[in-house]
């Protein structure tokens, strides 16, 4: 009878702290870079976070939500609802003259970290009205929560200088200042002593619409495969080529939480015109001229997430408006990396046939950054757009650098096939 007594006062007592202890108040900050959320509302009875993305709408669409909870008792489950954001934009002709659609900020599931550094899904969440509700129990007293795994220009900058450390044949470059002053890194390899003349001119960047995480991943995963220490393509790769690897285009945006697509004055996307406003498309655009104007612009890939709904795929120039053997080789590549991209575990959604930019797209379908390559570059330039999709259990940190992978090695492939510079 003791013994009964004293095991009942024993878990009592633990029952008793865990009570106190999860009534410390819980709090949500978004004071550091990237970080987006407004119209919080806090239940601490219910342990419920409510909120909606935040983001200027003038300095694009408010679908990218990131920040931090503190005060949370580890293994307690925190329940977060998600809002479609109000927000508009007054200017005539905007796209979000009405707020945009919910979707667009509602991944099926929410991404979380306990570190900042390793980043996880959540389950998949439920929805309820106009929201979405998702469940974690983090084994921390604090948590970050995001749209998808965020990528900062620190984190650009942090791995740039890394990988130009590690390996004798990357070098860490900024490809300009940003508007607002801040440095947009650029990992530039290339091996042994082949010039210019003989190497084949590659330029991947990514995120030029700032909401779309994952892109910078993909980036990174490339360049990874690329400066791997024992993979003989790879090598080869490094030696038969010149390689720019931009990880975000629009790092202002990024930085400070807002997301990009369609922002005042003009997207960065549709900002390869004969006058850019943004100095990252002005400064991109200068060196791939240059390339283009040594006959060696071989590879160009503009890499971004696509709709909620879309599964992975290539954006190209209707067929119409090119001429061969640019048709061809296009062709060829996109075979080469839907092949390998296949070969993902656990797999991605591809879509077996490209989607089309061309006039019918976009009034701006002209400056989007791969139809102006496409249509200004040698007669044997592949430009691509790859939309990554962002709204599955494979959209991960793991996944989408297995994508950058693949997609280095088909390159690597596909110049394989190529006739040798010389």
């Amino acid at each position: 009878m003791v013994r009964t007594m004293n095991d009942r006062l024993r878990a009592l007592t633990a029952t008793l702290s865990l009570i106190c202890v999860a009534a410390a108040p819980l709090r949500v900050s978004s004071d550091f870079e990237g970080a987006s959320v407004r119209d919080v509302v806090i239940d601490e009875d219910a342990r419920r976070i409510s909120f909606m993305p935040g983001g200027d709408p003038a300095r694009g669409w408010p679908c990218w939500w990131y920040f931090r909870i503190s005060g949370v008792t580890p293994g307690e489950a925190i329940t977060l609802r998600l809002r479609g954001s109000t927000a508009t934009n007054a200017k005539r002709g905007s796209p979000l003259e009405k707020p945009l659609d919910p979707k667009w900020a509602m991944p099926d599931q929410a991404t979380f970290s306990t570190d900042g550094r390793t980043w996880l899904h959540t389950e998949k969440g439920e929805r309820q009205d106009e929201g979405m509700i998702y469940t974690l129990k983090p084994r921390a007293d604090s948590v970050w929560v995001a749209w998808g795994p965020p990528y900062t220009p620190t984190t650009a900058a942090t791995f740039v200088r890394a990988m130009s450390e590690r390996s004798p044949h990357a070098r860490s470059e900024e490809l300009c200042r940003s508007r607002e002053n801040r440095a947009v890194p650029m990992l530039h390899v290339q091996e042994g002593e082949r010039t210019k003349d003989q190497r084949f001119g590659v330029w991947v960047q990514a995120r030029q619409h700032a909401w779309e995480s994952g892109s910078s991943w993909v980036a990174q995963g490339f360049a990874e495969w690329l400066l791997g220490d024992h993979d003989a393509n790879a090598a080869w790769l490094r030696r038969h080529a010149e390689l720019f690897i931009v990880p975000i285009m629009d790092v202002d945006n990024v930085a400070t939480g807002n997301g990009g697509k369609d922002a005042e004055p003009q997207d960065h996307n549709r900002d390869w015109s004969d006058h850019p406003h943004w100095n990252e498309v002005i400064a991109a655009k200068r060196s791939v001229t240059k390339l283009i104007a040594e006959g060696r612009m071989d590879v160009f890939l503009d890499l971004h997430n696509p709709a909620p709904a879309d599964p992975t795929f290539f954006f190209i120039l209707p067929t119409e408006l090119l001429h061969e053997p640019m048709i061809g080789l296009r062709g060829r590549f996109m075979e080469l990396t839907r092949s390998r991209l296949s070969k993902i575990e656990p797999p991605f959604p591809l879509r077996d046939k490209p989607k089309e930019t061309g006039p019918s797209y976009h009034p701006l379908w002209r400056q989007m950054s791969s139809n102006w390559v496409g249509l200004n570059g040698n007669p044997h330039t592949v430009s691509l757009c790859l939309e990554t999709t962002w709204n599955c259990p494979s959209s991960t940190t793991e996944g989408y650098r297995a994508v950058g992978a693949s997609l280095a090695a088909a390159v690597r492939e596909y110049l394989g096939e190529r006739p040798e510079k010389r």
